[in-house]
């Protein structure tokens, strides 16, 4: 399970998570396992704990634990399954975003630059788009969206027209030709900033990460019942906005609402101000954790 992936603020998220052992608990997330076997660890006998992974590969991790179920699935339908499963309302949801050490090391997923590898980077290999379809098919227009808005990537409009002349050549089917196309926009001294910022647009559009975030979010508010909580680690500023304007609000626009009084009018409150983020300790043993932020909040 290690190998697999480090789960990141395991301690720290199970603690805010789980408030009452003999509640129902879901992650959503499962991967590897980490966080799903501290959850279980913390509970009762009358405890119970569903987990989500779209991912064939996380059902190698699968536990051995009758207050254990596994749901393979994308958790936009996180509402549809524990409303199937007679486990509405639940007492708590986990969910640690982004691509597991695994999806990053096994090469020929295609998520990562580190390797040459078919441009493929879709967290369900039962997706019909991969990243190469997506350079191959979409319009100049669209990609510099792609680039801009998800990747933050300032250089969009000028990779973009790499990426057209390179697709009329030869395709842009490998991460070795991302790279290299990559390299012709951007110096070389800023490649180690850049490259992260296109890997992650192509990726969050492959697999519509921004929108599942979105359903899970308005989701979260129909399946918790009252001082249930929410805990979710993102890995990126996109995400974390999103996080941030809802917990704070329980909106996805961070449109704060307020009573006659003055007082906030949110189904959902922060339990802190501010993101938890990993010690310096967990950092040097798990690098991958550098950019983790969590923030915690309860229904209302």
């Amino acid at each position: 399970m290690s190998k697999y992936h480090q789960p990141v603020l395991l301690r720290e998220s199970v603690e805010e998570l789980v408030q009452n052992e003999n509640g129902v608990y879901v992650d959503v997330t499962f991967g590897g396992g980490g966080h799903s076997r501290e959850i279980l660890k913390t509970l009762s006998a009358e405890g119970r704990l569903i987990a989500f992974d779209q991912d064939a590969d996380a059902k190698q991790n699968l536990i051995e634990d009758q207050r254990f179920e596994f749901v393979e699935s994308n958790f936009k339908y996180m509402k549809n399954f524990l409303k199937s499963l007679n486990r509405m309302p639940v007492d708590g949801v986990l969910a640690d975003l982004g691509v597991s050490s695994h999806q990053f090391d096994e090469a020929e997923r295609g998520f990562s630059f580190r390797y040459s590898a078919p441009l493929d980077m879709r967290m369900n290999t039962a997706l019909n788009e991969t990243a190469a379809d997506v350079l191959e098919h979409r319009s100049e227009q669209e990609l510099n969206f792609i680039f801009r808005a998800y990747g933050e990537f300032k250089f969009s409009k000028a990779l973009v027209r790499e990426v057209l002349k390179e697709r009329e050549l030869n395709g842009v089917k490998t991460t070795d030709q991302l790279v290299d196309l990559v390299k012709r926009v951007v110096a070389e001294r800023n490649l180690k900033g850049e490259l992260p910022k296109v890997f992650q647009a192509l990726r969050l559009e492959v697999n519509k990460e921004l929108e599942v975030l979105k359903d899970f979010l308005r989701q979260s508010l129909q399946v918790l019942k009252s001082k249930g909580r929410l805990v979710v680690i993102s890995y990126h500023s996109l995400e974390d906005r999103l996080v941030k304007n809802f917990m704070r609000s329980g909106n996805l626009e961070g449109r704060q609402e307020k009573d006659f009084y003055g007082n906030l009018l949110r189904p959902i409150k922060p339990i802190y101000s501010k993101a938890i983020v990993p010690t310096g300790q967990e950092i040097s043993v798990n690098p991958r954790a550098r950019s983790a932020k969590m923030r915690v909040a309860e229904l209302v």
